[in-house]
């Protein structure tokens, strides 16, 4: 996801890369010195947390920045807390689903697998080594995520605000990853409304409102502001979502870089499926999603139904909607307009992305 532009004067985004890179040089000195297979790990999962486009840092930034805020590199050690958090729960979120590849290339548990099948064992022992692998680097990162707040120079007051809503953050995901978790345990597809609050909770909330109410009660302005742009944050990721439920199906995988059959292959909750199942093409359509064996041919005709019976529409229509509504929210006179703009412009950048 491309991100407006942060304002002439602000180089947050090199002063997040600086932090992150002098905290995997420290972790990576103290691994060493107790083991050569405990330093492999963390530069593996240095490797995991780099190639991304650091999102939740430079949000944070930009709320920060245009509340007046001067003190980037305190900025940027919150926002590299959000990177860490965020790296952590895509490392869990991989587990979970049991996928080895992200980013087009071998995650935490790709890279252990591999290994493993490498030196000659068994499918099954290889999968169970990469998966604990990537257990264990996810513990890492989420740890690190609060250790990293506790390094930034503020007052304490603030400091205990900032990792409130950090752990406000993780705590949403982890419900939101547990409710998701549930509905593939059902065959019937949930109610549009249960998905949409999954999807704020596991991805909106860390994603885009915590970020941006971090950057308000880092500058000191907290109360109607900092409400605001949660509120703005929560609209916006939703549309996010949606539009990434979009992709999932009918991206192409140079775009995304995810596979365009790992979601109907799972079966994935989204609402185009609840929308979907609303309709005649039900019957058919729950047939093919769901298979791990799902191919080219089987996931056309999916796609040819979810077009048919107007999910694909509907989802459309969905995050038109809510960036609307963040684009209300922006309309409150407490929220200077210097700022307003470039909110705009990372709302833009959300929901117009190109499959």
């Amino acid at each position: 996801m491309e991100m407006a532009s942060l304002p002439a004067h602000v180089t947050g985004h090199d002063l997040v890369e600086r932090v992150l890179d002098e905290f995997f040089d420290q972790a990576r000195a103290r691994a060493g010195k107790l083991s050569p297979r405990y330093l492999s790990l963390w530069e593996i999962l240095q490797s995991s947390a780099r190639g991304g486009k650091r999102v939740r840092p430079r949000i944070l930034l930009t709320a920060y920045a245009g509340l007046g805020g001067t003190d980037l590199e305190a900025a940027a050690r919150a926002g590299a807390a959000f990177e860490l958090l965020h790296t952590a729960l895509i490392i869990h979120d991989d587990v979970i689903d049991l996928d080895f590849m992200r980013r087009g290339r071998r995650n935490v548990a790709g890279a252990y697998r591999d290994r493993a099948e490498a030196a000659g064992e068994s499918a099954e022992i290889a999968r169970h080594r990469g998966l604990s692998a990537g257990v264990i680097a996810g513990d890492l990162a989420l740890v690190h995520a609060f250790r990293m707040l506790e390094t930034v120079e503020t007052d304490s007051a603030t400091r205990l605000a900032l990792t409130e809503i950090l752990e406000d953050a993780m705590f949403a995901s982890a419900g939101g990853e547990l409710i998701d978790i549930d509905f593939s345990l059902h065959p019937a597809a949930p109610p549009v409304e249960d998905i949409l609050h999954m999807e704020r909770l596991k991805t909106a909330v860390y994603s885009f409102e915590a970020p941006l109410r971090a950057g308000a009660v880092l500058a000191g302005v907290d109360g109607e502001v900092s409400a605001t742009l949660g509120k703005f944050g929560r609209d916006t990721g939703i549309a996010y979502q949606v539009v990434d439920d979009l992709l999932g199906i009918f991206g192409s995988e140079s775009a995304t870089g995810k596979s365009s059959l790992s979601d109907l292959r799972e079966g994935k909750r989204t609402v185009l499926i609840a929308h979907a199942a609303q309709t005649g093409v039900w019957d058919e359509l729950s047939g093919l999603i769901g298979d791990p064996a799902l191919g080219p041919r089987q996931a056309d005709r999916a796609r040819e139904l979810l077009e048919s019976c107007g999910a694909r529409a509907f989802a459309e229509d969905l995050a038109n909607e809510y960036a609307t509504r963040a684009r209300s929210h922006l309309e409150c006179p407490a929220v200077p307009e210097p700022l307003r703009a470039v909110l705009c412009g990372i709302l833009a950048d959300a929901v117009e992305r190109r499959s």
